[in-house]
């Protein structure tokens, strides 16, 4: 598969699972507008890429939970084109820790905004481009804390509330913009296995049948719905959990 022809914007692309995303998608030919919380961070990758002869990458600031941080990352998007094809909503703070009462209040609220309140924001700003693109795609990163009775993680409360605030979001989204030919696709894993895509161990890793779900086969996921006919509306990724 390739994506030469692809306009994609990832947020939370400093680290982990989003620099995965913006490095592999990048070698696959994709235009990447990628951010993260700091415009450093989001540089770090932007340069990572286009050391390796990927030029189409730009890097930009944005913090999920300021709703002025999100109008002007789609503003600065928006002034280097005039639509997107892919919108990968990637960012959402992780909060460990089963027991309510071992997080600050300043961390529910952190936790809370940036996943939730920060995917509808994103989305609310980044649409207009999307609706300009022939192929508009919409894909959230939600976790299998999301799910309804799931129970396996050690993640704090707040985030499953956040989890669960983006299923919902992107349940009514997926019925609401299909009219206007927006996909609208969601993950749902549980605790996955996310090597350096630049290292040894991105071929190394094990995938077989009694190892954690990986990044590698998350990103195929991605890949594999966002290059299918426009017919096909694969709604949402449901993984086992090991």
């Amino acid at each position: 598969m390739r994506f030469d022809d692809h306009r994609v914007v990832i947020t939370a692309a400093g680290r982990d699972f989003g620099r995965t995303l913006a490095i592999r998608l990048a070698e696959l030919g994709a235009e990447v507008f990628l951010s993260a919380r700091t415009l450093a961070a989001a540089e770090r990758v932007r340069d990572e890429i286009r050391d390796r002869g990927k030029q189409h990458v730009h890097a930009f600031a944005c913090d999920l939970t300021d709703p002025a941080s999100i109008r002007d990352f789609a503003a600065r998007v928006g002034g280097q084109t005039d639509h997107i094809d892919v919108l990968i909503n990637n960012g959402s703070r992780y909060l460990a820790g089963p027991d309510l009462l071992s997080a600050s209040d300043a961390d529910v609220v952190d936790t809370i905004a940036s996943g939730a309140t920060g995917t509808v924001l994103t989305v609310k700003n980044f649409l207009p481009l999307l609706l300009n693109s022939a192929k508009p795609d919409v894909v959230t990163m939600a976790s299998a804390c999301g799910t309804p009775g799931h129970h396996r993680s050690d993640a704090h409360d707040s985030f499953y509330a956040a989890k669960n605030a983006q299923a919902g979001f992107v349940d009514i989204l997926s019925k609401r913009l299909r009219p206007r030919g927006v996909r609208v696709i969601s993950l749902y894993p549980p605790d996955f296995d996310n090597p350096d895509p630049l290292a040894e161990e991105w071929e190394t890793t094990p995938r077989g049948a009694e190892d954690a779900l990986t990044a590698q086969s998350l990103v195929e996921c991605v890949l594999f719905a966002v290059a299918q006919p426009r017919d096909c509306f694969i709604k949402a990724f449901h993984f086992e959990q090991v």
